[in-house]
C-alpha cells in the first residue's frame, strides 16, 4: 500500500540525489507509514550543494522514500506555463497510489484534492496555516489573489472527510469541516528536563541591569510577513526613548537586504544580528542563549519556533496572528495594526526582572501540552480513523 503527500515545499536536493529539509524532515515524514508501508511525496525541488546541505539542513533518511518533482505553481507566471504539466503529474500519482496526505494551503494540495475526489481515493487534509493572512499581508499580488486561496481553501476543507489542524482554535473556526477532524500540532517536542527551566531561572536571576538584553527569532528574513521588521523598527523607537540595552539576533536564511535598510534607517544596525541559516539542532544550542523570544509573524499556523523557545523556559511575545495568541498570554501578544511598534515597545520594556521569571516558568509548562508522546498518539489514532473508514 502506498500513500502520497502533496505540497508546494519545496525540498532540497543534492547532486548525489539526496534529499534535505527544514519543515519537512524524517519527524514529518515517517508519520506517514503509519497510513502505508511506502511513502511518496509530490512536491517542488530546489537544487542544493551537498556542503551546504550537510552544513544548514536535516538530511531525510526515511525509507522506502519517492520523490516526484512537480513545476512550481504557486506563482501567477506558474499557473500560466506550468500548471498543465503539474496537473498531468499529480493526476498520474495519484491514479496509482492507495492513499493521498494534502497539506493546504498549497497549489499542489489543493490539485491533489480535486483528482482524489474524480478518482475516488481516500484522501486526509493537512491544514497549516491560514491562506488569507498568508497572502493579503504579502504583497500587492497576494491581496489578489486571497480571496481566491482563502474561498479554496474554505470549500476543501468544510466537504472534506478528515481534516487535520495544527492549531486548537484558530483554522478551525476559519475554516471548518463538516466531516472528522483533530488538533495535531506539527511541533513534537520530545525531551522535556527541569534542569532546562533552572538554568533558564538561574540566567534571568544573575541578569544585571547594564547587561544587553537578546532579543531572538527564527524565520527565513527574506519574507516581510515573517515581521522582523517591526521589532526592527521598535529598536529605533526605543533608542530614541533612551533605551540601548536590547540587541535582536535572527536566525533563518534568505536575502537580509531590506531587514539591513531597515536597521540603517532606524539606527540600530549594531543591535541587529544576522547568524544565517542554522541546523535544527543548533537551534536550541542558540536558544539557550538569548534572554527574550519573539514571533512576530503576520502569518502562521502554530508556530514550532515560539513553542521550542517556550520549552527553553524563554519568556516570549507575539503578533496577534493565527495560533500565536493561543500559546502567549494576552499582555505579551501585540496587534497587527499601526500601533504595533507601541505595543511592541511597551511589552520589551515591561519584561523586569521578575516578569521575566514567571513567564520562563509559565511558558516552559505550557509547552509540556506539546510533548511528542501526547500529539503522536493523538495523531495515529485519527490516522486509524482514516484507514478504517475505507
Amino acid at each position: 500500500m502506498k500513500v502520497i503527500f502533496f505540497h508546494d515545499g519545496p525540498i532540497k536536493k543534492d547532486e548525489d540525489n539526496n534529499y534535505y529539509g527544514t519543515a519537512h524532515n524524517d519527524d514529518t515524514f515517517k508519520r506517514y507509514y503509519q497510513i502505508a508501508d511506502e511513502l511518496g511525496v509530490v512536491i517542488r525541488e530546489v537544487s542544493v550543494s551537498k556542503s551546504e546541505a550537510e552544513q544548514k539542513l536535516s538530511k531525510i533518511t526515511v525509507s522506502p522514500f519517492e520523490v516526484v518533482a512537480c513545476p512550481n505553481i504557486s506563482s501567477l507566471k506558474g499557473i500560466l506555463l506550468k500548471e498543465k504539466k503539474a496537473k498531468e503529474i499529480i493526476y498520474k500519482e495519484i491514479e496509482k497510489c492507495d492513499y493521498v496526505v494534502a497539506r493546504i494551503p498549497s497549489m499542489i494540495g489543493f490539485i491533489a484534492i480535486d483528482y482524489a475526489i474524480k478518482l475516488k481515493k481516500p484522501y486526509l487534509v493537512e491544514v497549516v496555516t491560514c491562506p488569507w493572512d498568508a497572502f493579503w499581508n504579502h504583497s500587492i499580488k497576494g491581496k489578489i489573489v486571497a480571496p481566491f486561496m482563502y474561498k479554496k481553501t474554505k470549500d476543501l476543507v468544510r466537504n472534506a472527510e478528515h481534516v487535520l489542524y495544527v492549531t486548537n482554535e484558530f483554522l478551525q473556526k476559519r475554516y471548518p469541516t463538516k466531516g472528522k477532524s483533530v488538533n495535531c500540532s506539527n511541533v513534537a517536542l520530545k525531551k522535556f528536563d527541569n534542569s532546562t527551566l533552572e538554568n533558564r531561572i538561574k540566567k534571568i536571576t544573575n541578569m544585571n541591569k547594564d547587561r544587553r538584553v537578546i532579543i531572538g527569532t527564527t524565520a527565513a528574513v527574506d519574507i516581510r510577513f515573517k515581521g522582523q521588521q517591526y521589532v526592527i523598527e521598535a529598536l529605533g523607537k526605543l533608542k530614541s526613548q533612551g533605551y540601548n540595552n536590547f540587541e535582536y539576533h535572527l536566525v533563518g536564511g534568505g536575502d537580509q537586504k531590506y531587514l539591513k535598510n531597515v536597521a540603517e534607517k532606524n539606527g540600530v544596525t549594531d543591535r541587529v544580528k544576522f547568524l544565517g541559516s542554522v541546523q535544527h539542532n543548533d537551534v536550541f544550542k542558540w536558544l539557550d542563549g538569548i534572554d527574550i523570544y519573539v514571533q512576530p509573524s503576520r502569518q502562521e499556523g502554530l508556530p514550532r519556533a515560539l513553542i521550542e523557545a517556550m520549552s527553553k523556559g524563554l519568556p516570549a511575545f507575539g503578533a496577534r496572528t493565527a495560533g500565536i495568541p493561543e500559546l502567549l498570554e494576552k499582555e505579551f501578544v501585540f496587534s497587527n495594526s499601526k500601533n504595533n511598534l507601541r505595543e511592541i515597545c511597551n511589552i520589551l520594556t515591561s519584561f523586569d526582572k521578575e516578569t521575566m521569571l514567571s513567564q520562563a516558568k509559565r511558558n516552559y509548562e505550557e509547552s509540556k501540552k506539546y510533548d511528542s508522546s501526547l500529539i503522536e498518539e493523538r495523531r495515529r489514532n485519527f490516522f486509524r480513523l482514516f484507514k478504517e473508514s475505507y
